[in-house]
């Protein structure tokens, strides 16, 4: 750098007053991991229109760069300087880490990462995410669309309209380019990627907004469920509807669905709602296979493991009462495994990591609370938290390759998560769009 030049980022003042204003404004409120701890402290400040944009504030004592620019006409380069750091700094995270090291020593970090920003791929809240495959995920909001879009690249690769009402869930057929969407218009649609802008396939039945969407390991049949309180089991390749399972509503039945998973292998689908329960169904037939414990809270969301022996549900709750995910035998045994209790608001979502990624089983959730958090799957130990302020509630969670994830959430639309090794398992945000 050259002699009496200013640094592009000032550096922060010492003393409690060059403290910085934190995001979500009360981060104090939850709890610290036992281990390994992360904290963003990204500065967040509401524009005059509201639209949520980044600003680094100045602290008291904190000197700016001297290159000011002033209205004068010879300083327009220095505005447009000026214009591209404030760019710059818009996209750095400053994040605390503390790691407590085993002979007890709490080590202390601090570190700024770059952090890209992508052309947005909804122009609303975006309501799921799921990976189509390495490269490619779809997804579906309040835009009423569904997009594709290289989140390596940030590229939208196609975007799909056909939905007259929010996109509420999406499905991808394995090893293929075609996927379906679920929306509150109480259809759900078939694309090709590769295909035409226009539908597939329509499916059309429910008297209410569909919640749950899962097809088959073969890709011939689709099993939708909706707030209507019913399941129906489609052909995929003619369209039709082969059968209907409903459960009969009153006051004291909420069996409302709120998500659909098929398990791998199997022809089994498994199925949360506002009951508060989690069933297996059998395809053949669609009749109720298995019942498990009924929880204390509604289950929001399910998953099962690629080998089709576990699966995870997660829970609703307010102010850390409930906000668990739950682990469950799909065997002989069916029984509670394991919970994962750390979150503070309902948890919407959960993956199982790939092995490939630690050296022993590990979970991922997302929550309302904007934090994504990852858990040993056996001891239910929390690994490792990412707070996303800012972002609004977290809304769906999926795995993109072995080492990045994927979360959708209210306000500032999918982030790229990036899982790193150190003295323990790092998550940190890389890239939005």
């Amino acid at each position: 750098m050259p002699a009496g030049s200013a640094p592009l980022l000032p550096p922060l003042a010492a003393g409690p007053s060059s403290l910085w204003r934190l995001g979500s404004g009360y981060l104090n409120s939850f709890p610290k991991d036992k281990h390994y701890k992360a904290l963003n402290t990204a500065v967040h400040q509401e524009g005059p229109i509201g639209l949520g944009e980044h600003y680094f504030q100045q602290p008291e004592g904190m000197l700016l760069p001297r290159s000011r620019p002033t209205p004068a006409p010879p300083q327009k380069a220095s505005c447009r300087l000026w214009a591209a750091m404030g760019k710059l700094q818009s996209k750095l995270r400053h994040s605390t880490y503390k790691y407590s090291r085993p002979d007890g020593i709490i080590e202390e970090r601090t570190q700024t990462n770059a952090f890209q920003e992508y052309s947005p791929a909804h122009v609303d809240t975006v309501s799921v995410v799921a990976a189509l495959n390495s490269d490619l995920c779809v997804s579906g909001g309040k835009d009423k669309t569904v997009v594709a879009y290289n989140w390596k690249t940030g590229n939208v690769v196609k975007r799909f309209k056909g939905h007259e009402r929010e996109v509420t869930k999406v499905s991808c057929v394995h090893k293929s380019d075609q996927f379906f969407s679920a929306s509150r218009d109480r259809t759900v649609m078939m694309w090709d990627l590769h295909g035409s802008v226009q539908p597939r396939q329509h499916f059309s039945g429910h008297a209410m907004v569909v919640t749950g969407v899962a097809v088959s390991p073969d890709s011939s049949q689709l099993c939708t469920g909706s707030r209507d309180n019913s399941l129906l089991l489609w052909d995929v390749g003619t369209g039709q509807c082969v059968e209907r399972a409903a459960v009969s509503r009153n006051l004291l039945c909420f069996f409302q669905v709120t998500h659909l998973c098929w398990v791998p292998r199997e022809p089994y689908v498994l199925q949360t709602s506002e009951d508060k329960t989690i069933r297996l169904w059998d395809s053949r037939g669609l009749q109720v296979a298995h019942q498990f414990p009924t929880k204390q809270h509604i289950q929001t969301y399910c998953e099962a493991s690629e080998d089709g022996h576990m699966c995870i549900s997660c829970s609703s709750g307010f102010g850390g009462e409930g906000c668990e995910a739950t682990l469950w035998d799909l065997r002989q045994t069916r029984d509670r495994i394991c919970e994962y209790k750390g979150h503070f608001q309902t948890v919407a979502s959960c993956v199982f990591l790939p092995r490939a990624l630690a050296l022993m089983p590990v979970v991922a959730t997302s929550s309302h609370d904007c934090r994504v958090k990852i858990w040993n799957r056996d001891t239910g130990a929390c690994l490792s938290t990412l707070s996303l302020d800012g972002s609004g509630p977290l809304t769906s969670l999926a795995v993109g390759d072995t080492r990045s994830l994927l979360c959708a959430s209210f306000s500032r639309g999918i982030h790229l998560l990036r899982v790193d090794h150190g003295p323990g398992l790092e998550l940190r945000e890389v890239a939005a769009f």
